[in-house]
This record gives structure tokens, C-alpha cells and sequence, in this order.
């Protein structure tokens, strides 16, 4: 079981899928000779040579235009978005062609594209390169949102997702790619029943913090706080945000009665309102024995100086008071 960090364990996932599947291929700015902007394809151009690692032009709607129309033609292509922030550019293509064309078709046409992009704050880049777009491609019928918060689940979690007959939208936050962890290197799998389940990060009962992305990993951080020592909090990590998995949320609420979510993104239509709003007007409500609480980053352009920034996305700090207020 090597230890690998997330940026790796995603490029073994792709080295697979290339390996193992001829039809699949890799396309986007910069993925070949430099390797990706994060250094996530390094070495593949390499391995499987410039047929099926496609460097492109800086033109998000020509990466998606392209994965569109391979996979109705038989390809498995995985595009990337250098900066998930720049997928605004390649919306008509993938909201308005790949989520709609298998409905639209009758069923006879499937489109079988991922698309992996860099998401998220806490790296100093900016208003234009630091934002938490997966709440826009929620609201699309036709995709599924996976948001990996680690190098196992990042590396599972792509594998389901190329298998999937859908167009999946992989979001891997920059704050995972640099954290190590022992990786089971696990083969393809046949199907992606994977893909819309959460994963329960550590069990509690005290209360129940729902998170997703690199915000799982804040949330562990908080939660291993001194304050925090003599209560049993369980961690639910979604993975995939569209669709949520809400029969994991459920059993942990009968058996915790009280609901935290915390987010990266604003909450304005957000993951995290969906998750507490459709638990209110649930059958849960009546199991709560206190109202839940949502912990999100500010409606604000990101900040490029560090002491800004982390005033607009959630520290530990601030799951910790939170916690604490619910407790």
C-alpha cells in the first residue's frame, strides 16, 4: 500500500484507465510536456505518447466541445479545466450539450466524459482562481458532482467516475493534491455504484458534522481540537454532491440528533443549504433536538493576501465554536 499524495494518487488513477481502456484520452492546457499546472498528469505524456495525451489551446470551450463529441462517438475522454474557476467558459458544451443529450436523444446516445478541475481557496491565488463552483453543476439534471477530499477517495472516486455513462464533473480541491496518505491501488470497477455515496469519515455520537472536499479535513483538524476531547463527533464526508447521499445524513442524525454542516463555498444555493433544507422539512426534523447549523465562506471575491483570505473560508476555529455552540 504506498503512500501517496492526492495529486499522485489521481495520476495513477489516469495511468490506469489509459492502460486499460483504448479508447480513453486525456485533454487540456498544459497536461503533456509540463504535466498539468499541479503536476497531476506528469509522466503520462510519456507513457501513452501524444495520441492520447492532447495538450490544447487555451480555450475551455473547445477542451469540452471536444469531449463531447468524442464520447458520442465511442471515445472515454478525461478533459481538465486548469482552474475549475475557467469551466464558466465551457458551460454551453457541458450544461446545455452533454447533461441533455442522452434525454434528448431517447436513451440512444450516451456521453461519457469527466471533467477534472482545480477548485478552492486557501493557496494565495486570488478572486479568479480560489473559487467553489460545485453548487452551479448541482442545479444541471444529467451530471454528477464528485468532490474527493483525500488521496483514496480521490483515486476510487475517479475510477467510478470514468466508468460512469454520465458526464461527471470531478472537482479536486488544490489543498489535497500536496496531503499524503497510504492508498489502496484498487482495479477498475465494474460499475460506478460508488459514485453518490457518502463515506462516514469517523464515527460519533454526539453530533454530526457533513462536509465534502478539502473542508473534511478542516473539519478533522477542528474536531481534534483539546476543546473537543471528552465529546464524540462523527464526520460525514459526501464525495459526490450531486446527487447527495441522504440515507448516510439520516442514520447519523437518528443516532446523533444534531446536525453542523460545513462548506468552503457561500451558502447562498449552496451544498450545504440543500443538505439542511432538505433534512428540515424531513421526517428529521422531528429527531433534531436542536436547530442545524451551517458554517460556509463569506459572499465575498477572494482575497489574494493570506490574513484576508482566511477570513472569507472557514478555519478550525471556526468549526470549533460552532461545535461548541450545539453541544
Amino acid at each position: 500500500m504506498p503512500e501517496l499524495t492526492a495529486g499522485q494518487s489521481i495520476n495513477k488513477a489516469l495511468s490506469l484507465i489509459l492502460e486499460k481502456n483504448q479508447t480513453a484520452f486525456l485533454a487540456g492546457e498544459d497536461i503533456g510536456i509540463y504535466g498539468g499546472a499541479f503536476g497531476v498528469t506528469e509522466g503520462l505524456l510519456e507513457e501513452f505518447g501524444s495520441e492520447r495525451i492532447k495538450d490544447t489551446p487555451i480555450s475551455e470551450d473547445v477542451i469540452a466541445g471536444l469531449a463531447v463529441g468524442a464520447s458520442m462517438t465511442g471515445s472515454r475522454p478525461i478533459v481538465e479545466m486548469q482552474f475549475s474557476d475557467f469551466i464558466v467558459n465551457a458551460m454551453d458544451p457541458i450544461v446545455n450539450q452533454a447533461a441533455k443529450l442522452h434525454f434528448m436523444y431517447g436513451g440512444a446516445v450516451n456521453v461519457p466524459i469527466v471533467v477534472r478541475g482545480a477548485s478552492g481557496a486557501g493557496t494565495g491565488a486570488a478572486a479568479q482562481h480560489s473559487q467553489s463552483l460545485e453548487s452551479w453543476f448541482c442545479h444541471v439534471p444529467g451530471l454528477k458532482v464528485v468532490t474527493p477530499s483525500n488521496a483514496q477517495n480521490a483515486y476510487d472516486l475517479l475510477l467510478s467516475s470514468f466508468v460512469d455513462p454520465n458526464p461527471v464533473i470531478f472537482m479536486e480541491h488544490k489543498l489535497i493534491y500536496k496531503v499524503k496518505d497510504n492508498v489502496t491501488l484498487n482495479p477498475i470497477p465494474k460499475d460506478s455504484s460508488y459514485l453518490g455515496k457518502a463515506s462516514v469519515a469517523q464515527e460519533g455520537t454526539d453530533l454530526t458534522v457533513v462536509s465534502y472536499s478539502n473542508m473534511v479535513n478542516v473539519v478533522k483538524e477542528a474536531v481534534s481540537m483539546d476543546e473537543l476531547q471528552n465529546y464524540s463527533i462523527e464526520i460525514v464526508d459526501l464525495q459526490t454532491v450531486s446527487p447527495i447521499d441522504f440515507e448516510t445524513i439520516k442514520n447519523s442524525l437518528i443516532k446523533t440528533k444534531k446536525l453542523l454542516v460545513c462548506q468552503e463555498a457561500p451558502s447562498n444555493s449552496s451544498v450545504g443549504t440543500t443538505v439542511v433544507s432538505k433534512v428540515v422539512e424531513s421526517d428529521l426534523f422531528n429527531v433534531l433536538e436542536i436547530a442545524p447549523k451551517l458554517v460556509s465562506g463569506l459572499h465575498s471575491p477572494m482575497p489574494s493576501a493570506k490574513h484576508l483570505e482566511s477570513t472569507v473560508i472557514p478555519q478550525k476555529e471556526d468549526i470549533l465554536n460552532a461545535i461548541q455552540d450545539m453541544l
